[in-house]
This record gives C-alpha cells, sequence and structure tokens, in this order.
C-alpha cells in the first residue's frame, strides 16, 4: 500500500503520491576510531510540479542525501531511514536490478561537473541514446534518433552534428544541457539537480534555470535543487529545506522562510549575501561546522551562534512547527522569527 502525506505547505492530505518521500535518513561512514554522520535524520517531501531547494554550505549532507536517495553509495556506507519512496516506489529496499529500472525512469540526477559526469571517449549521440538502448530495447539508429530529438528539445543548436561530437567539444552550458537531456530522456517523475549551474556565468546560468522551468511545466516535474546560492533559490524555488551539520534545521514555503528565516544558521546566510549600494563591511558566520565525526551535546550550530543561550549547548533542539507548514528545529525560534 503506498502512504501519502501532508504537503510541507499546507500541512494537509492530499490523498496525492508525492514524487519524493523521505523519513528519518541517516548516513554513515564507519572508519577506525569513530563514525562520521554524514546524514543525520532527514525528511523531504517533494511532489510533481514543485521544486524544492536543499540549501546549506559546502559539507552540510546536501549532495549525500541525493546520492542516498538515488542508492548512488559507496560500498562503505551505512543508508539507514525509515522511508524512501519515489513515485510510491520503494527505493530503500530495491535491489541492484530495480534501482537501474528506477534511475532514469522514476528518477535521474544532473551531477554538478558536467565534464566529470561525461564519458570523454563517447559521442554525446551514444551517451544520450544508451538510455533507450537499455530501458527501451530500441537498436542504434533509432537511438541515436530520439539523441538528436532530444539535444533539440534541451535547446541545443545543430542536434544532427552535435550527437557526433565529444563532450570536450562542447561548452559548458552546453555540456550542462546535455546531461539535461540525459536525465529527462525517459521521463522521470523526479529530477536531482546538484549545483546544475556552478562556473557558469550569469547568462547561462540562467539560460540553464529557464530550461529547467520550461522542462517542469511540460513534464509536471518534481525537482530537487542542491544549491547554496541564495539567489537561485528565491528564483526557482517552491519550498526550502536548511541543512546544517547533516540536519534540516529549518523548512517551509521559500517566500516566507527567505523572508522571515525562523533559525539562526538561515538569518545568517540571508545576512552574509553581498548586497548593492550597501556601504558596510559584509557580515559573515564566523567559526566552522563541527566536524562530521562529532556530534554536540546540545544544538550544533551553537558555537557559531550569536542566540546561543545555555540550553542551546547542552539540549538538543527538536524540530518544532513555528507557523503553519513551516518547521524549524530551535530553542529561539519565535524570537528569530520576531526579528528580535
Amino acid at each position: 500500500m503506498t502512504v501519502t502525506e501532508p504537503h510541507p505547505s499546507t500541512g494537509r492530505d492530499d490523498g496525492i503520491v508525492p514524487a519524493l518521500r523521505v523519513t528519518g535518513l541517516t548516513v554513515d561512514f564507519p572508519r577506525r576510531g569513530g563514525v562520521v554522520h554524514a546524514v543525520r535524520g532527514v525528511d523531504l517531501t517533494v511532489r510533481r510540479g514543485e521544486t524544492l531547494a536543499l540549501l546549506g554550505e559546502s559539507g552540510s549532507g546536501k549532495s549525500m542525501t541525493a546520492r542516498a536517495v538515488m542508492g548512488l553509495m559507496p560500498p562503505s556506507a551505512q543508508v539507514g531511514a525509515e522511508v524512501i519512496e519515489v513515485d510510491g516506489a520503494d527505493v530503500l529496499h530495491a535491489g541492484p536490478g530495480e534501482l537501474r529500472r528506477l534511475r532514469g525512469e522514476k528518477m535521474a540526477m544532473v551531477f554538478q561537473d558536467p565534464l566529470s559526469a561525461l564519458n570523454p571517449v563517447l559521442s554525446v549521440g551514444s551517451q544520450v541514446g544508451e538510455q533507450f538502448r537499455l530501458h527501451r530495447g530500441m537498436g542504434r539508429r533509432q537511438a541515436r534518433a530520439e539523441a538528436e530529438r532530444l539535444l533539440a528539445e534541451v535547446g541545443i543548436p545543430d542536434p544532427g552534428n552535435r550527437v557526433r561530437a565529444f563532450p570536450h567539444q562542447c561548452s559548458g552550458g552546453m555540456r550542462q544541457r546535455i546531461l539535461i537531456a540525459l536525465a529527462i530522456a525517459l521521463r522521470p517523475g523526479l529530477l536531482i539537480a546538484d549545483e546544475p549551474t556552478t562556473a557558469l556565468d550569469v547568462t547561462v546560468q540562467a539560460q540553464i534555470l529557464d530550461l529547467l522551468r520550461s522542462l517542469q511545466r511540460e513534464m509536471d516535474l518534481a525537482i530537487l535543487l542542491i544549491t547554496h546560492d541564495l539567489g537561485v533559490v528565491c528564483e526557482v524555488a517552491d519550498h526550502v529545506a536548511v541543512m546544517y551539520a547533516g540536519r534540516v534545521v529549518e523548512a517551509g514555503p521559500a517566500d516566507e522562510v527567505l523572508s522571515r528565516p525562523a533559525h539562526p544558521y538561515t538569518r545568517a546566510l540571508l545576512d552574509s549575501v553581498p548586497q548593492a549600494h550597501s556601504g558596510s563591511e559584509l557580515p559573515v558566520i564566523g567559526g566552522s561546522p563541527p566536524p562530521a565525526d562529532q556530534i554536540l551535546p546540545g544544538c550544533s550550530f551553537a558555537p557559531r551562534c550569536r542566540f546561543a543561550v545555555d540550553r542551546c549547548r547542552t539540549v538538543p533542539p527538536v524540530p518544532e512547527t513555528v507557523t503553519p507548514g513551516r518547521m524549524a528545529a530551535c530553542h529561539r525560534a519565535q524570537e528569530v522569527l520576531r526579528g528580535q
């Protein structure tokens, strides 16, 4: 039986199976002398046609969460969860063969570095067409025609010639479009985009974001967007989940979270965004996140938090509803929300 759950922004169960449902996700890496806790009890829900931005500093666990959802973890990783479902399909207990089927047909990922993600010795057409050969049983000629159609769909000019090109012969923006073509080839319900605009100039970045929005409308895609770029979040996200030290510390509708943060970490991130004509020194978040092999007795953000009190250093905060549809894990969330 497929279980549905309340929509993250309304709290109501609308009976629709989400494109992605994750409950209690943990990712640990045992090592000599201890355990690296990369992800600690993450809950996520993404609906069709919506974009959830997973926001946080480098090392906060964003990409590790995405790879765990995709089943792309190394053998040394210990992945645990209550639920990992994509369009109602159980990813958590899927075997290798079932995982290969789900990747592409139900979920797909656009990786951060397209030059590393693409095979340098295979043509673009071969790599895009492989999806159709493996999943749809097409011959090479038919798969190549589908690859050419996809390249045109994602806005690559002269697709008839580009299918014969190799990745190094394409620009950065074009390689990112090729990765997107690979991801949408089989029309999955969930697209995970891991820093899809990294290292692109602002013009190409805007084009890639426009392409993702267009594909989302056309395919009713659910998008899990991993980023640390608040400008991108403001532009495309419907909902935001802010991660720190492997946990989601705040989540809710993007416009509400970004306009009135309820967690000091979210507020510090927003304060550190450069403002035009500010004329003052740019605020920074002092210190560094705790090492992943250490679990602090209280709040992980307490050593860097200007709101911290003694309770923050000794009692771990639990996620609580701060306004309808919004969650924050902070003892002083209401004070932060009021802007005190």
